[in-house]
């Protein structure tokens, strides 16, 4: 129950978990960020893959295309291509103010949502088929590409200093 007695419903608190997770998430975009020198933002120590860098340009327009896009309705269009080929390397403020309003753009979606907004069906062929369903790859994408850019911090020589959380 809450402050005032009411037993929330299960859309309410599956809304309030999936902010409570995307927002957690983006703390640790954040923290992957401030862990390198500026200089390093968009540097790429291996010959595959991609820098920190572009990896915030890509679930930037992930969470763009997906959420306020298919979702909201925003009318962003996505140019996927240039997450990855991105030549102009765009402060880190810059890139991590723009991923924060993505975020904040899906907290604010999200938070609309009641039972009947999180079964809509989606129109587009999508491994799921509801909008839950879309904030939970949304979250599983984003939370992947954590994992590559703590890989990438570690590969350039510094450290997210983030103990293991399980």
């Amino acid at each position: 129950m809450d402050a005032l007695g009411v037993e929330p419903t299960l859309a309410t608190v599956v809304d309030d978990e999936l902010i409570r997770y995307f927002r957690h998430l983006a703390s640790r975009v954040e923290r992957a960020v401030r862990s390198l020198p500026r200089e390093k933002t968009w540097v790429n120590p291996f010959p595959f893959g991609n820098s920190v860098g572009h990896l915030i340009l890509h679930l930037t327009g992930n969470l763009n295309h997906f959420i306020g896009s298919t979702v909201a309705g925003t009318g962003y269009v996505r140019d996927r291509p240039q997450e990855f080929n991105d030549a102009q390397h765009a402060p880190a403020e810059v890139i991590l103010a723009r991923f924060h309003e993505a975020v904040e753009m899906t907290v604010n979606t999200i938070q609309v949502q009641d039972a009947r907004g999180l079964m809509t069906p989606l129109t587009a062929p999508m491994p799921v088929e509801t909008r839950f369903g879309l904030f939970f790859i949304c979250i599983a994408h984003v939370n992947n590409h954590i994992g590559q850019m703590s890989y990438l911090v570690q590969a350039l020589g510094h450290s997210t200093e983030e103990p293991p959380s399980w």
